[in-house]
Formats: C-alpha cells, sequence, structure tokens
C-alpha cells in the first residue's frame, strides 16, 4: 500500500486509541461503590497561592474499601486539602484528625448507581465522537492523496474497520464500568 496512506491510516489508529485511553480515563472517577485514590484525581489545592493537584501534596490510599486516607506532606496543608475536596463537590466528608485526612465514602443509593452509569455512556459517547472525528479526518485526507481511486476506497474500508473496531472496544468497556457500577 502507498506510505502516504499507512501513514494516514496509522494517525488514525493512533487518534481512536487516544480517545479510547482517555475515556478509560474519565472512568477511573466515576466511583463504583469502592473506594479508589483516582477519585480524588481532579481535586484541585490552594498550594502557596497555586492551584496543584492534590497528588502532587499528599499521599492518597485506601486503607480499606469504604475509607480513602489523605497524608499531606506537610502538616500545614491539612486545612486547604479539607477545604479543596469540599469544595471539589463529590459528595464527601472529609475528617481531619490532625495528622491526616480520612474520608468515609459512603454506599451507593439505586439512584446515584443509575445517575453514574448514565454518567459513563455520556462519557462513553464523547469518545465515540473523537472516533469518529478521527475517521472524518483519515478520509478527508485519503480524499487528498494523488492514488487510484480502487486505492482510495480500500482505505476508507480499512478506516472504517479500524472505526468499527475502536466502537466496539468502548461498546465492551461501558458494558463492564455498568456492571461495576451497578454491583451492589
Amino acid at each position: 500500500m502507498n506510505e502516504e496512506i499507512e501513514f494516514i491510516l496509522d494517525s488514525a489508529k493512533e487518534s481512536m486509541g487516544k480517545a479510547i485511553e482517555h475515556l478509560i480515563k474519565e472512568l477511573r472517577t466515576i466511583r463504583a461503590g469502592k473506594a479508589t485514590p483516582a477519585m480524588l484525581t481532579n481535586v484541585m489545592v490552594d498550594y502557596y497561592g497555586a492551584l496543584t493537584p492534590l497528588s502532587q501534596i499528599a499521599n492518597v490510599s485506601t486503607p480499606d474499601p469504604r475509607t480513602i486516607s489523605v497524608q499531606p506532606w506537610e502538616k500545614n496543608m491539612l486545612q486547604p486539602i479539607e477545604k479543596a475536596i469540599q469544595v471539589a463537590n463529590l459528595g464527601f466528608n472529609p475528617m481531619n484528625n490532625g495528622d491526616f485526612i480520612m474520608i468515609n465514602v459512603p454506599p451507593l443509593t439505586e439512584e446515584r448507581r443509575i445517575g453514574l452509569a448514565k454518567q459513563s455512556k455520556a462519557e462513553g459517547e464523547h469518545a465515540k465522537v473523537g472516533i469518529r472525528n478521527a475517521r472524518k479526518d483519515a478520509n478527508n485526507d485519503i480524499k487528498k492523496t494523488d492514488v487510484s481511486d480502487d486505492m482510495k476506497k480500500i482505505a476508507e474500508g480499512d478506516i472504517q474497520q479500524l472505526t468499527d473496531t475502536h466502537v466496539k472496544q468502548i461498546e465492551n468497556i461501558l458494558a463492564l464500568k455498568e456492571v461495576e457500577i451497578m454491583k451492589v
């Protein structure tokens, strides 16, 4: 196959792979009953005037499936971390004991589980849009190449095959996440 077409196919595959990686990263932040440090990934703390990710100023761990422990590297950061967790609006009530912050992760209600399942489906749709955009860009690039019409048709078929494979992958990831969320 033509080198230019190979390059277009490779970049489309890479873009589609990045859409799936992003989906997996986003789904990690959606809690599914069990406490994980990833739940606090988006918490930003005022660290001496600069908004800093929590993971860069404290050790976040899960001593058990219902508890998240946040141990700051500087004791004077306990209050700002506690405030940042409350401001992040994650539905957690942090408890400061003077040395570290404990967060009890409440069990999910049925209503909350359904909401989280919808949220994960929405993230899946965003990933599918990313994949379709990569397909569109690749098809446009193929149309601009100086190869025969038959080669263009074959390349467009390959792009569609890539798209179908990646969309199927997203469906599988979402199905697993929904089972994880709905499991009591």
